[in-house]
């Protein structure tokens, strides 16, 4: 049988994601061709862009989204603000993808992978390291952090049902705080037209939230933020979950809404208001939002932070693959 490998571009991956008459799985939020663009137009000018498909006459059955350093590839993307990363392939042709990339990538000078971090479930893992190992060569692969995520039921009253009885009863107690307060609203909304304003306001809160945070957020990361919301905007996928006290903005979350699950990228809120539990209360609020609107999946990403636990999620491993090709 036989294959070629085509040299890609960003438009051209974006023509593949939005032809339904390509069975690829782009599985993974974070390799979506918006998001791989965003990310390289930042963060890529030390690295030179490797975009591959694998092709079978004229079907693709595979894209490999990489970027090279010093004869080692990685994945688009780096840990700090892409979860988890994997490559997009038609399911049931991993095997052939997988051995028609390698002899590309060593025929281009390249000798190792790095891929990171990797979902237990992703192509990387289930499929990549195995043939990697029948093919002898040099692995090593190692958990390099956690994932929280939530299966949610088809009613907000299950989902309380799910939760301990101590959680439960913390849930009840702080939204019915919040709610004893004159002028509140929550709104969680699917944002278009006014990401600008919106991400004018999650920025100003992101930057009162915490010092980390503050720190994290620097002008390339602004950048960043800016044109992954005007992106995600674009193709219908931003969404913003905003508490109002007094018609004032003093929490907010930054997620996305991609194949039934909610995507929680990012939080802020003004700690003036942390005696009504804000933060927490925005991503319990959107959990609700997400339930009634027949979400599947509530997705906190990547770390282990406490309150996660808190209002039910489950820790999902996240791995480093290291894999010589030479």
């Amino acid at each position: 049988m036989e294959y070629t490998v085509t040299e890609e571009n960003f438009a051209s991956l974006n023509s593949y994601w939005t032809d339904p008459k390509h069975k690829l799985n782009w599985n993974t939020l974070f390799v979506l061709p918006g998001w791989l663009e965003a990310w390289w137009q930042v963060f890529g000018s030390d690295s030179q862009l490797y975009l591959r498909a694998v092709r079978q006459g004229e079907k693709i059955i595979g894209i490999a989204p990489l970027l090279v350093k010093e004869k080692t590839a990685s994945i688009v993307g780096s840990i700090d603000i892409c979860d988890y990363l994997d490559f997009i392939v038609i399911p049931g042709m991993e095997k052939d993808f997988f051995h028609v990339l390698l002899n590309d990538l060593r025929q281009n000078g390249i000798n190792q992978l790095d891929l990171k971090p990797v979902r237990p479930d992703s192509t990387v893992f289930t499929n990549l390291v195995t043939l990697a190992r029948q093919w002898t060569y040099e692995i090593l692969c190692y958990e390099e952090g956690i994932s929280v995520e939530l299966d949610l039921p088809p009613t907000w009253h299950e989902y309380l049902a799910m939760l301990t009885k101590k959680q439960r009863h913390e849930v009840k107690r702080k939204l019915r705080r919040l709610w004893e307060v004159d002028n509140v609203e929550y709104h969680c909304i699917k944002v278009n037209q006014e990401f600008k304003s919106r991400m004018d306001t999650f920025l100003k809160l992101f930057s009162l939230s915490q010092e980390d945070k503050a720190n994290f957020m620097t002008d390339q990361m602004e950048s960043f933020f800016r044109l992954l919301a005007e992106t995600m905007a674009k193709i219908g996928l931003l969404r913003v979950g905003i508490i109002e006290v007094n018609e004032l903005q003093v929490a907010m979350i930054m997620g996305f809404d991609y194949n039934n699950t909610m995507y929680l990228y990012n939080s802020a809120y003004d700690p003036n208001y942390n005696h009504l539990s804000v933060g927490l209360l925005s991503k319990v609020l959107c959990i609700k939002e997400s339930i009634q609107r027949g979400n599947k999946k509530w997705d906190f990403l990547k770390g282990g932070e406490p309150y996660k636990y808190h209002i039910g999620g489950k820790e999902v491993p996240l791995y480093a693959c290291q894999i010589k090709i030479e």
